[in-house]
């Protein structure tokens, strides 16, 4: 039997590649699934990858109270409720010490990670009561349990989200919902071209993408950046009843590098 038979998925950011590798496994294995972005063309790209009626998307900003509760509306329309949500939508900020972080770019990075996240996770929980539990799965970061020199506002995020869930968990363990983190290292994505990039800058003239790509894979035990499909397949699990036992879960995928942090 299909793992997510019978639920009804909700995917924020997902057009960007974590999002649409979770849509497309979560369809694979049963789930009707709405993609959630502010980007249509991606979602119409992403949905048209994943192909099958059980995929569709909405285009909706996270960080707008009314647009979240829309976008939820929607998923009961179309699908009947709501079983998982996956909060992934996130924005990378810029690399700057914190002197010089400009404001505007750190409330943005904190309304779409940290607000973002909260709204939603506002908004399924009554939803989720109604289908008599459920699985709510935050989108943190390795960067939500260690400092990350010049970014400020993403590592702020990153840990805040992981209070956010400790907080969830416990006041919906009662409704049967469960609630938790998946904390992905360096992944094959768009976010990460970006650092890449912006770390360059960063480092002056002799750094180029590859060399920084290269610095931060050697400083990964396995010696690699990760897949998408590698962090949905965790995500999998936790959205699955296989994972019933677990709520108020930091879950790591970062081919080891949190296990030498003391």
């Amino acid at each position: 039997m299909a793992r997510l038979a019978d639920k009804v998925a909700v995917i924020t950011g997902g057009a960007g590649g974590i999002g649409r590798a979770a849509g497309g496994l979560f369809a694979a294995e049963g789930a009707r699934v709405l993609l959630v972005d502010v980007n249509e063309g991606a979602l119409q790209q992403a949905v048209g990858d994943i192909s099958g009626d059980a995929v569709s998307y909405a285009v909706a900003d996270a960080t707008q109270p009314d647009s979240v509760r829309q976008f939820f509306q929607t998923a009961v329309e179309r699908y009947g409720g709501v079983d998982v949500f996956l909060a992934n939508a996130g924005v990378e900020g810029e690399l700057h010490a914190i002197p010089d972080y400009p404001v505007e770019v750190f409330d943005h990075v904190m309304a779409v990670n940290v607000r973002g996240v909260w709204l939603g996770v506002r908004a399924a929980i009554p939803l989720m009561r109604q289908r008599g539990g459920g699985s709510i799965v935050i989108t943190s970061s390795v960067a939500g349990i260690r400092g990350s020199v010049g970014m400020s506002a993403y590592t702020t995020s990153k840990h805040a989200v992981i209070g956010l869930m400790r907080t969830a968990a416990l006041e919906c363990a009662a409704d049967g919902i469960r609630v938790n983190t998946v904390n992905p290292a360096p992944i094959e994505t768009r976010m990460m071209r970006s650092l890449e990039e912006m770390r360059t800058s960063w480092l002056g003239t002799e750094a180029t993408v590859e060399s920084v790509k290269a610095s931060h894979a050697a400083r990964i035990p396995l010696r690699r950046y990760g897949d998408p499909e590698e962090v949905a397949r965790l995500m999998l699990f936790l959205a699955s009843d296989e994972s019933g036992f677990c709520t108020g879960g930091v879950y790591m995928v970062d081919g080891g590098s949190s296990a030498g942090m003391v």
